[in-house]
């Protein structure tokens, strides 16, 4: 995984990682009560293991399906300079990531897209979800696109 930080973006986003980290849980309880769903978007469960940590963490992150057994999900964090921390995560072991989507628990294999494919992913993407356009306009980095795919 690859992708620089930037210089601008969300103000208080340092705030911000503080307080999901705290409410994750309670936010991930709301989601599964709401049918998986944020302000009306499906949600899948990312689980990854903490770059520092080693512990697993579980995300509720927003998706778009990209064929049978794949999604796609952008590392935006609301705009802000820095990536979330899932991307790390994800960045520090590729090889332990699983989703829940649907009920299912997968195992998948990340891949962070670039260049034409990333572009047609982020145009699918922003046709979907708009807002995604405003949180890039948001920040001076480009937003990671990664592909999900289930392994086995």
């Amino acid at each position: 995984m690859k992708s620089k930080t930037g210089t601008r973006g969300m103000r208080g986003s340092r705030w911000a990682a503080l307080l999901a980290r705290v409410l994750r849980p309670v936010m991930i309880r709301h989601h599964r009560r709401s049918g998986d769903q944020f302000r009306g978007r499906a949600v899948l469960y990312l689980t990854t293991v903490g770059a520092r940590t080693g512990t697993q963490r579980q995300s509720a992150v927003g998706h778009e399906p990209d064929g049978e057994g794949a999604w796609l999900v952008v590392a935006s964090f609301g705009g802000a300079a820095h990536h979330p921390g899932w991307y790390h995560n994800i960045a520090a072991h590729p090889d332990q990531v699983w989703i829940e989507v649907g009920g299912h628990r997968h195992r998948v294999r990340p891949e962070q897209l670039e260049g034409p494919r990333r572009a047609e992913a982020w145009a699918k993407i922003i046709a979907s979800r708009p807002s995604m356009a405003g949180y890039q306009e948001k920040t001076d980095r480009v937003l990671p696109v990664l592909r999900l795919t289930r392994v086995g």
